[in-house]
């Protein structure tokens, strides 16, 4: 299932902000993963259960030969940048160059899966449809819920989080500028909610008319496609808000700080070179 790919993305991504050895167990076991969750989403058996492994295998196989030995050119690329001092440009880069990395995957995984969602029975899709809504309960939790004080306090802690995965713990002064970030920057939880919803949409209704095989690897690569512009306004104000706040902090950065990030990316770099070369 595309949906279960795209979790398999995030799997990788929060290997990023663990270990290196992380990252090996993660991706040597992304297809087991795959299954897993594939298997909440479709409820298949014989031949269509066969299938749906060879095109998890494909992907896989896909990506660390296609997709791997890119990470390795990007993380050598960014620590280069990270060591000489980030710049907006920089991040600009970052940014679109993971967004680059996300549409290749998707379009892959959605060619891959298409002909096998072109066949499934419309119960199968109604029980695709009750999985979704269970995701959205669980946004909801963890996202929705509570006062927008509440929520402005998750969001400085998470960043704190994320930020000390990577150069160690921060500083009192970099807290506070985190905390000025999570004050000022658009709250669009419930823009994203819609625009989640919106998509999953159009994802039920191309499903339902068994035209996953021509529609569905374009819709997933251009997930953007059709968004409110109230939120694509918040996005971007959000995203200069953050890129602000990366460019405060490394200017705050310390040696120690500073050498524990490239120390990280020069890892990462390795250890995804030696995944790509199995």
């Amino acid at each position: 299932m595309v949906i279960a790919a795209r979790n398999w993305l995030l799997v990788l991504l929060c290997a990023l902000a663990c270990g290196c050895s992380t990252v090996r167990f993660a991706y040597d076991n992304a297809d087991s993963y795959i299954r897993w969750q594939a298997g909440k989403y479709l409820e298949l058996e014989g031949e269509d259960a066969d299938e749906l492994d060879e095109r998890i295998d494909e992907f896989h196989a896909w990506h660390r030969a296609s997709a791997l030995p890119k990470y390795v050119t990007l993380v050598e690329q960014a620590s280069q940048r990270f060591a000489d001092g980030l710049s907006r440009a920089d991040l600009v880069w970052g940014y679109d160059a993971l967004r680059v990395q996300a549409r290749e995957s998707l379009q892959k995984a959605g060619e891959l899966v298409a002909p096998l969602l072109d066949r499934v029975a419309p119960e199968q899709v109604s029980h695709i449809e009750r999985r979704i809504a269970e995701e959205n309960r669980l946004f909801y939790r963890d996202n929705l819920r509570g006062s927008e004080r509440q929520r402005r306090e998750r969001r400085a802690k998470n960043v704190v989080n994320r930020l000390e995965d990577w150069v160690g713990k921060l500083t009192p002064a970099q807290v506070r500028r985190v905390r000025e970030y999570a004050e000022r920057a658009p709250m669009a939880d419930e823009l994203r909610d819609r625009d989640r919803k919106r998509l999953q949409t159009d994802v039920l209704a191309i499903l339902r008319a068994r035209q996953a095989k021509t529609r569905l690897p374009a819709r997933l690569a251009h997930w953007e496609q059709g968004r409110e512009p109230e939120y694509a306004k918040a996005l971007d104000a959000w995203r200069e808000q953050y890129f602000d706040l990366l460019l405060d902090l490394d200017r705050s950065l310390s040696a120690e700080q500073r050498k524990r990030v490239l120390g990280q990316l020069q890892r990462y770099a390795r250890d995804f070179a030696a995944l790509a070369e199995r």
